[in-house]
């Protein structure tokens, strides 16, 4: 088991920066591959920024490249999301997701979620 939990999220102007953190226990954090996502009031949950359990590799959604970086620190078992250049549009409860392989749509481990608001 690997229990995940965000922190990190709030209220925001347009234009503004916040900086998410998700801390793993559990399991050994650097076996995993890690991802964010968010869903929107009324939405579908989407896919954010995903990492290699090695950190080596990084993607991210269309809508967020150039704004938001992924990393994580494996010594201290925290993942992180740099969100810049927020919009009103980034508003989401934002989950920090983990699993073995690197399918995405295979993470079996989720956090609760931090709700960010970006605010016109």
């Amino acid at each position: 088991q690997v229990q995940l939990v965000e922190s990190g999220g709030g209220l925001v102007q347009a234009g503004g920066s916040l900086r998410l953190s998700c801390a793993a226990s559990g399991r050994t954090f650097s076996n995993y591959n890690m991802g964010w996502f968010r869903q929107a009031p009324g939405k579908e949950r989407d896919f954010v920024a995903g990492i290699s359990w090695s950190g080596a590799t990084t993607s991210y959604a269309d809508s967020v490249k150039g704004r938001f970086t992924i990393s994580r620190d494996n010594a201290k078992n925290t993942m992180y999301l740099q969100m810049n250049s927020l919009q009103p549009e980034d508003t989401a409860i934002y989950y920090c997701a983990a699993g073995l392989v690197p399918d995405r749509r295979k993470f079996n481990y989720w956090g609760q979620g931090t709700q960010v608001t970006v605010s016109s």
